[in-house]
């Protein structure tokens, strides 16, 4: 039978005494090996442990802050789209007024003729969920759709209503301030009462008279009341009437277009100073010219 092995250890002292030896078994310096191999082992297993938990709580703060920073950009984007509806429904408003004067039967047809069902909430309402930012955004796609609908149907309108307009005395023939109006006034003359039928326009002599409309002119000459004149015809029973003329720069029967300078004002006929007299006639009666007077 063979002796244990043993393992023999010597301490020397430095001052040359005699040293020290130390006999450890064999099975004692195994004990020692074991222990502290699964000591490393443990250790690294608990740091290993130790990292893994770390990580997995840093995750969900990680998450939880994305997932905060997500929900505000949604949350302003909703605020957003808040708005945007906001102001397209402020245009079905103004759509609304536009095409108001035309009566019922202008403008877009509905797609249906008729509407049915519960006036309740919505289906996202009733079922207590918030609609996503998703479906909101459909919705205010689907808005801005028919609004533009709409203003394809006035561009439209406003493509034939300017054509009209651009044939009605609508500009000022002249710029300046309105020294009486149209309408019951005192005379000048007399201090009674007398019906004034148009516009009397301040201008000093020699300032521009420009036609406010196309037509042909079928009057040039010279009136007791208004001195040197001219009457303008526009069509659609529409005439214009300009008078205390200082010069005329158009003919009998002549086309002039709007804009066109057709005469200089004056201070002819019955008047207390420069200025022009400016009349629109509509089927034979004097009508107030800033119905008429756009620009």
């Amino acid at each position: 039978m063979s002796r244990p092995r043993r393992l023999n250890i010597f301490i020397v002292s430095t001052d040359g005494s005699r040293p020290w030896r130390l006999h450890v078994p064999g099975w004692a310096v195994s004990a020692v090996v074991v222990t502290v191999t699964l000591g490393f082992t443990t250790v690294s297993l608990l740091v290993g442990d130790y990292v893994r938990v770390r990580r997995l709580a840093a995750s969900p703060a990680a998450l939880e802050r994305k997932l905060g920073e997500q929900q505000g950009v949604v949350t302003a984007l909703r605020k957003r789209i808040g708005e945007i509806r906001l102001e397209v429904a402020s245009w079905r408003d103004l759509d609304a007024k536009i095409w108001e004067p035309f009566g019922p039967d202008v403008g877009l047809a509905r797609r249906t003729p008729g509407i049915g069902g519960a006036t309740g909430a919505s289906l996202s309402e009733r079922s207590g969920l918030e609609p996503s930012a998703l479906e909101e955004l459909n919705g205010l796609a689907q808005t801005v759709a028919e609004a533009g609908q709409n203003l394809r149907a006035l561009e439209h309108l406003m493509e034939h209503a300017g054509k009209a307009l651009a044939l009605m005395p609508s500009r000022w023939p002249v710029r300046g301030a309105v020294n009486s109006e149209f309408g019951t006034r005192l005379s000048p003359w007399t201090k009674a009462e007398e019906f004034h039928s148009g516009l009397d326009i301040a201008a000093d002599r020699g300032t521009s008279v420009r036609a406010p409309a196309p037509g042909a002119v079928v009057y040039v000459g010279e009136q007791t009341e208004f001195g040197l004149t001219v009457i303008l015809e526009h069509g659609r029973d529409i005439r214009t009437v300009y008078g205390h003329l200082s010069k005329i720069l158009i003919a009998l029967g002549q086309q002039v277009e709007r804009g066109q300078v057709i005469a200089f004002t004056g201070n002819t006929g019955k008047s207390s100073g420069p200025h022009l007299h400016y009349e629109i006639i509509v089927k034979g009666h004097s009508v107030n010219p800033r119905l008429y007077m756009w620009n």
